[in-house]
């Protein structure tokens, strides 16, 4: 009997990386979640990321990564997270909520542990569309770091190809929510707020666009 393939899915607790976890899945990989504790603003997305895991992981790690040198308005408190800021789809501006290399950080985890478990494939629950001007969130970025690990590993170089998937690359938040309906993704155990608390500010850039994603989707918020 042939072995399930394996996929290692970076989740924050956020309706993309959930939904990214879903279509790993339903594409026959057994899921694999890791979640990065990286020093953020609050830790309500690490309880969504936990909850999301045992629904559709067959095992979570959280790990825990220091960055002391701040730079962001989600690591440092001394950063006024931005509030009400209109986002265009093509902007150039790069926010306060970048947080410095995160996703090459993030990525290399996630393919480190990718190696060990034999895994064909990361799944990051990155798109462009909406994305708020992050720029390792776009498919050029993704496709470097791609040949980045075919040259700078074991598995890559002994031709055992490690792909890294992102599935909502080219959705905009509208598309993330209903195909996220479609996969029975938890939405409503899911945290997109940039900001702790128990409800979403409704302010931050992230509860922006996923209110604009479900207007344009037709579907009650959640």
């Amino acid at each position: 009997m042939a072995k399930k393939k394996k996929a290692v899915c970076l989740l924050s607790g956020g309706l993309d990386s959930a939904t990214a976890a879903y279509e790993a899945r339903r594409q026959g990989y057994d899921v694999y979640c890791l979640t990065i504790d990286y020093g953020q603003r609050h830790k309500r997305e690490l309880r969504s990321a936990r909850t999301v895991a045992r629904c559709v992981a067959t095992q979570h790690r959280v790990v825990r990564v220091t960055l002391p040198w701040g730079g962001s308005a989600l690591t440092d408190r001394g950063i006024a997270v931005p509030l009400d800021r209109k986002i265009a789809r093509e902007t150039k501006a790069i926010p306060a909520t970048y947080v410095p290399s995160r996703n090459i950080i993030f990525l290399s985890l996630a393919c480190s542990w990718a190696e060990v478990l034999g895994a064909q494939a990361v799944f990051i629950g990155a798109n462009q569309l909406d994305y708020s001007g992050y720029p390792d969130c776009r498919d050029t970025f993704l496709r470097a770091f791609e040949r980045t690990v075919r040259c700078g590993t074991k598995a890559g170089i002994e031709r055992k190809t490690l792909k890294i998937k992102a599935p909502l690359i080219r959705l905009d938040k509208q598309g993330i929510i209903k195909r996220a309906v479609r996969l029975g993704v938890p939405i409503e155990k899911t945290w997109s707020c940039y900001q702790g608390g128990k409800k979403p500010c409704g302010r931050c850039d992230a509860c922006l666009l996923r209110a604009r994603g479900f207007k344009a989707a037709g579907i009650v918020p959640v």
